[in-house]
């Protein structure tokens, strides 16, 4: 860890089949408060069956990817947001000196994990092979223009929100699904009416669909 990359060198939780022995992986980020050890109890529910798939999840520093809200512009979120990106980079160059090919990793997580997620892919850093997104958006707020995006045509993203949700908006998640669309990806949005900030059994279903369909 330093001041630069304040989640460098931090633990990576890891569940499922081993790396070299995956056909599939799936990144998964933790939501703010949360630990990599909640969220990679997930993998289990959105497996499909059958596969090998190799699930990962880092742990935030302080348990927050940034400590401050995801809705303000990028440039005050320095230096946590970088170095979370920097974190998932080098989770997709191990999978990738796995042998595994980039069109079967998967990057997804809940709430602020969720933001990453879609972050991540919408600058399109390493390339990827899906997005699931429980709870969450783009970084940034939602009525500003946010960053042009990386070539993402045909990327399968889910993003998944409830109505009642009190940390992400129905709005934010639409317009995050719309600037995807816009950009090419195919896009699975579902609104949820009265959730809360939670993961509903649809949404898991959907998530493992989604792993499923990557060849």
């Amino acid at each position: 860890m330093s001041n630069e990359h304040p989640h460098g060198g931090g633990a990576v939780i890891h569940a499922g089949v081993e790396l070299q022995d995956a056909s599939k992986a799936v990144i998964l980020l933790h939501g703010r408060g949360a630990a990599a050890a909640d969220i990679i109890r997930l993998g289990r529910s959105i497996a499909p069956e059958g596969e090998s798939i190799a699930f990962l999840a880092p742990q935030a520093t302080n348990h927050t990817w940034y400590p401050m809200s995801g809705f303000l512009p990028q440039e005050q979120l320095t230096p946590w947001l970088e170095s979370a990106l920097r974190v998932i980079d080098e989770l997709v160059d191990t999978i990738l000196a796995a042998g595994i090919s980039a069109e079967k990793i998967v990057v997804g997580g809940f709430s602020q994990g969720a933001m990453l997620s879609l972050e991540y892919a919408s600058r399109g850093r390493r390339a990827i092979g899906g997005v699931i997104a429980f709870s969450g958006s783009v970084i940034g707020p939602v009525d500003a223009p946010h960053l042009p995006f990386a070539d993402v045509r045909g990327l399968p993203v889910f993003i998944g929100c409830g109505t009642a949700d009190s940390w992400i908006t129905e709005d934010a998640a639409r317009r995050s699904a719309e600037l995807f669309a816009e950009a090419g990806a195919k896009v699975d949005l579902r609104i949820y009416p009265g959730m809360a900030h939670i993961i509903n059994e649809d949404e898991v279903g959907a998530a493992r669909d989604l792993i499923a369909a990557i060849n």
